[in-house]
C-alpha cells in the first residue's frame, strides 16, 4: 500500500533532501560545523539585548536551525551556511530600542513582524534579479573581507581561549558589551586567566594542528574522525576529571557552553516569544524591516561571493535563488521567534575546511541543532567554551595566514592597497564598513585607470604643415573627455588634425559632442580636421 506524501509546509523541505547524496564528508562537517554554531548563536542572540529587553537566547539557536534546513534545503550554495550574524546585532539592539515606545506591543514580539516582512523584501529582491549586485563586488575587498573575519575572530576568541568569558561569544564588534574593545580585552584577560580552562584549549588547538599533519591524513581510520568534534569530546573529559579534583581546578559554569533550557526558565517569555501581528500599523516596523532586508541581502552576497572564491571545485551560486531562500529563511524564523539570519562566513569557512562536499552538510548542522536542543541540553552544558575557542582560533587561522598577504602583495598596490584597507577598517568598525572603504578604493583605482590617455598621438611635418595623426582606444568615456579637451587646446595654428576611430567600439557622447564642437572651433584657427568613424551630432547654437 503507498502512502501519500504529508499535505505539510515541511514535505517540500524533505523532498529536497531526500533527492540530496548523501556523504560521509558532509555528515562530518555538518557536526563541525553545528559545534562552531552553537555558542554563536547563543551569543549572538546575547549579544543583540539591550539594558531593559533581552533577546531569548533560544533565539539564537531557532534561527541556526531554520538557517540550516530551510534555507539549506532551498539555496544551492554548496558550502554557505545560514544562521543568526553578528553583523546584525547592533541593527537588532537598535531595533528593540526603537520599538519600546510602542506600550502596545512587547519589542521583541514586534521585531519578529519586522523580520517576517523583511524576509518578503528579501524574496522579492530575488524574483526581481537584485543579486547582480555581488558579481560586483571587487575581489581584492572580497579577499580582504576574508582575513579581516580571521583576524577578528583569532582577537575575540584569544579571551576565551584563557578562560576569561564576561563577554558573549557571539559579539564581534570592536567595542565590547563589557565595556573593553577587541584590544584592550586581551590585556584584561590576561588578569582573569582560568588555568584548568587554558589547558583544555591548549590541549584542543594542539589536537587540530596535529590533526592536519600527514600521520593522520594517510591513516584511514583516523583521517575520518572530524578534529573539531574530538576536541569537544577530550574537552568534556577534562573538564570532568578537573571537577573530580576539585578545588581551583573545578572549571565553574561561566565557563561552559550556556545553554537555556524551558524547565529553568521562570517564565515562558525567557526562552519564547512569537510575532504579535498587531504592529503591522507601526511604520517603524517598515521602516527596520528594510534595514534588515539591506544589511542582511549585502552580508549573504559578499559572503556567497567569498565562499565561491574558496571553493575548491569552483561552484557558481545562483545569488537570485539565493536572495529568496533567505528570504524566505526569515519568514519562517520571523514566525516561531528566531532572529534574523544570513549566510555566515564563519560558519561556512568551518563548512569548507571540514571538507563539505554538497548543501547536505549545512542541512545536517541544522538538524543537529534542533536534536541538540530537543534531547542533549545537559551535555551541551559539559562543553569549556576554551574547547570551542580553540576551535574558532584555528579557523581564523586558516583565513588570515601570511601567505595571503604574500600572494595579495605580489599582485601589485592597485589590488594590494584596497585589500589592506578592507581588513584595517573591519578591525576596528564592522564587516559593512569595511567592505564598503575597500570597494570605494577599488572605484578610485578604476578611475585613475580610466582617465588614462584615450589615444596614441603621432605628429609629421608635411609640405609646410604639421600633421597630427590621433588613433583612438576601443573604449572612450566621459572621465577621457578632459584628454581631449588638452590635445584639442595644444594643437598649433594651421596644422592638420585627422582623428582615427575606426577601431573604437564605444564613445560617450560627451566626447563625440566635444570632437564635433572643435570642428567649428577649428576653422577659428585655420586648423583641418578630419574624422574617422565619429559620428555627426547635432551642437546647440549651431
Amino acid at each position: 500500500m503507498a502512502f501519500p506524501l504529508p499535505e505539510a509546509p515541511y514535505s517540500f523541505f524533505l523532498l529536497i533532501i531526500m533527492k540530496q547524496k548523501i556523504r560521509f564528508e558532509d555528515f562530518r562537517s555538518g557536526i563541525v560545523v553545528a559545534l562552531v554554531a552553537l555558542p554563536l548563536c547563543l551569543g549572538i542572540a546575547l549579544a543583540s539585548s539591550t539594558e531593559t529587553i533581552k533577546v531569548p537566547l533560544i533565539a539564537g539557536l531557532f534561527a541556526g536551525i531554520i538557517g540550516g534546513i530551510i534555507v539549506g534545503s532551498i539555496s544551492n550554495s554548496r558550502l554557505s551556511v545560514t544562521g543568526p550574524a553578528a553583523g546584525l546585532t547592533l541593527v537588532i539592539a537598535t531595533a528593540l530600542t526603537t520599538l519600546s515606545k510602542d506600550t502596545g506591543v512587547h519589542p521583541y514580539s514586534a521585531l519578529m513582524v519586522a523580520v517576517i516582512v523583511a524576509g518578503v523584501i528579501q524574496f522579492l529582491l530575488g524574483l526581481l534579479r537584485a543579486g547582480i549586485i555581488a558579481t560586483y563586488f571587487p575581489s581584492a575587498a572580497i579577499k580582504g573581507m576574508l582575513v579581516g573575519i580571521g583576524i577578528i575572530l583569532i582577537l575575540k576568541q584569544i579571551p576565551h581561549f584563557f578562560g576569561y568569558d564576561k563577554d558573549p561569544e557571539g559579539d564581534l564588534n570592536f567595542f565590547q558589551i563589557d565595556g573593553e574593545n577587541s584590544f584592550s580585552e586581551l590585556i584584561n584577560a590576561m588578569n582573569y586567566i582560568c588555568p584548568p580552562s587554558l589547558i583544555i584549549a591548549i590541549i584542543s588547538l594542539s589536537i587540530l594542528i596535529f590533526w592536519e599533519t600527514r600521520l593522520i591524513k594517510s591513516n584511514k581510520i583516523l583521517s575520518y574522525i572530524p578534529a573539531p568534534l574530538l576536541v569537544v569530546l577530550v574537552g568534556i573529559l577534562f573538564s570532568w576529571i578537573f571537577s573530580r579534583m576539585g578545588g581551583v581546578w573545578t572549571i565553574e559554569a561561566e565557563h561552559m557552553v550556556n545553554f537555556p533550557t524551558v524547565m529553568e526558565a521562570k517564565s515562558i517569555h525567557e526562552v519564547f516569544y512569537f510575532p504579535d501581528f498587531s504592529a503591522i500599523y507601526n511604520p517603524d516596523v517598515y521602516k527596520i524591516a528594510v534595514v534588515i532586508a539591506a544589511v542582511a541581502s549585502v552580508e549573504t552576497l559578499l559572503c556567497i561571493e567569498a565562499i565561491d572564491k574558496l571553493d575548491p571545485d569552483r561552484n557558481t551560486t545562483n545569488t537570485n535563488r539565493e536572495l529568496m531562500a533567505q528570504g524566505t529563511g526569515n519568514i519562517v524564523s520571523g514566525l516561531i521567534g528566531g532572529l534574523p539570519v544570513t549566510s555566515v562566513i564563519v560558519r561556512s569557512s568551518a563548512n569548507l575546511n571540514a571538507g563539505a562536499k554538497s548543501k547536505m552538510s549545512t542541512i545536517f548542522h541544522g538538524l543537529l541543532l534542533a536534536v541538540a536542543v530537543l534531547f542533549m541540553p545537559n551535555v551541551l552544558k559539559m562543553i569549556p567554551m576554551s574547547a570551542l575557542a580553540a576551535i574558532l582560533i584555528y579557523t581564523g587561522y586558516k583565513l588570515a595566514r601570511i601567505s595571503i598577504f604574500r600572494d595579495v602583495y605580489s599582485q601589485g598596490w592597485k589590488y594590494f592597497l584596497p585589500f589592506i584597507i578592507t581588513v584595517g577598517v573591519m578591525l576596528p568598525t564592522d564587516l559593512l564598513k569595511g567592505v564598503g572603504c575597500g570597494i570605494v578604493v577599488s572605484f578610485i583605482f578604476i578611475l585613475i585607470e580610466n582617465m588614462r590617455i584615450p589615444f596614441k598621438v603621432g605628429h609629421q611635418k608635411f609640405n609646410g604643415k604639421t600633421h597630427v595623426l590621433v588613433q583612438v582606444s576601443q573604449h572612450v568615456t566621459f572621465l577621457h573627455k578632459g584628454s581631449f579637451v588638452k590635445l584639442l587646446n595644444n594643437l598649433p595654428e594651421g596644422s592638420v588634425l585627422t582623428i582615427d576611430a575606426r577601431k573604437t567600439t564605444y564613445m560617450d557622447r560627451d566626447v563625440t559632442e566635444l570632437l564635433n564642437e572643435f570642428k567649428y572651433r577649428a576653422k577659428l584657427k585655420n586648423i583641418e580636421t578630419e574624422y574617422l568613424n565619429i559620428r555627426e551630432v547635432k551642437i546647440l547654437g549651431h
